[in-house]
Formats: structure tokens, sequence, C-alpha cells
């Protein structure tokens, strides 16, 4: 398995003039320091690969023991392109990524790992709420059948982590490249659930702390939950 973090955006909901990945938290961590040490304390930090764009360079000196992936239309790219950029290196893998924004309690690790080792796509969701900014999802028959910030009805929303099976992956980056610029990855798996009948799970990772950090608001709510 590959692990990837998308870390290419601008940010500039946050308003700092560095990548959004580095924003300190109360417990002197910035938010992707907090999320290597999470995964590592599960899996190989070797595994780890980030896709970079806005002032890679000041990611790239902070974490040099990682491996990097340049999207170099950061700024008129989503995180599709991103995605697809790092899927291509790992065609015959399975892949876990991380929204580079998410802080996590490292035990969501513990409910995710079954699925990864029995090789099953999913997206994981907090079903305790549904906020009408945030991907959320539906289901049809046990599995993700709508996924995006437009979905009506949602039955919650989707937390920034998720693992496409090396059984997917081709169809996965098949649609990707479907996708427009300016989608997230959500339209590509939308259009595999829609086109190649993917059947990708919704793992409910409720019972720990998960949020992606877009406004001043969650960075408080995440420092509070620390």
């Amino acid at each position: 398995m590959k692990i990837i973090i998308l870390a290419a955006g601008i940010g500039s909901r946050l308003g700092n003039p560095f990548p959004k990945p580095l924003t300190p938290l109360k417990n002197g961590k910035s938010i992707m320091k907090m999320q290597t040490d999470n995964i590592a304390s599960r899996y190989d930090i070797d595994d780890i690969n980030v896709v970079v764009g806005f002032k890679k360079d000041l990611i790239m000196e902070r974490f040099p023991e990682l491996t990097y992936v340049y999207n170099p239309f950061f700024d008129r790219t989503n995180t599709s392109k991103s995605l697809l950029q790092a899927l291509k290196k790992h065609k015959d893998k399975s892949v876990l990524w991380f929204n580079g924004d998410v802080v996590f309690d490292e035990k969501i690790l513990d409910i995710l790992n079954p699925s990864i080792e029995a090789n099953v796509s999913f997206v994981a969701v907090n079903t305790s709420k549904v906020a009408e900014e945030e991907v959320k999802y539906t289901l049809k028959g046990g599995y993700i059948n709508e996924l995006s910030k437009t979905v009506e009805n949602g039955l919650g929303e989707a937390v920034g982590i998720n693992f496409i099976s090396s059984n997917d992956i081709k169809k996965f980056i098949s649609r990707l490249e479907e996708c427009d610029p300016n989608d997230y990855f959500e339209r590509g798996l939308e259009l595999a659930i829609e086109k190649d009948g993917l059947k990708i799970k919704a793992i409910d990772i409720s019972q720990y702390n998960c949020m992606e950090i877009d406004f001043i608001e969650d960075l408080e709510n995440a420092n509070n939950m620390l």
C-alpha cells in the first residue's frame, strides 16, 4: 500500500502566507506533522507520497524524509488532478490518501485497517454532523452512491481520508482523467461508481476526533479537541 497526502492547494480561506498543511496547532505540531506522526505510528513512513504545489519548497524543507509529487498546475486545478498525478505512479497498488488539512485522532487508523487489509475501497465518514459546505454522501445497497458538496439529505460528511483498492485503482484513475480540472477527487469516485459499478464502503469514524481545517473557526475547534 502507498499513502498520499494532498498538499498542493493555496488554502486561501485560512489566509496563511504558507501552505495550509504547515499551519501550527496548539500542541506545537503543524497539521502535516501531526498527520505524518499518526501515519508513522501504524505504517511505514517511506510509503508516504506528498502532492505539493503552492510554495512547495517550504513543505519539502520541513519534511525532507518524504517522497514528493509536484502538481505544476496547482493554481488552476483541484484535488482530482493532484490525486491523479500521484496515483499514476502507483497503478498496481492500493492507496490510502488524506487531504492535507485534516487533523485526526490516530485511533481512526485502527478502525480503517481491517478494510485496508481486506483490500476494500472506502470513504471515512462522520455521521454525527452534516454541514452544508462539506462533502456529503448517500448510500445505495449499503455502498456509497452520491458523494459531493451538493448532495441533498446526506447521511454524513466525508472526512478527507479515503482508500482505493488495487483492484479498483485503474478504473478510478480513468475516471479522474475524465474530471474537469476544477473537480474534487470525489467526482472521480462518483463516476467510477456510476459507470464502472465500483463498490465503495462508508466507514463511520464519528467516535473519534477528525476535522478538516478550512476556516479560522475550524482551526479553533481542532485546537480545542487536541
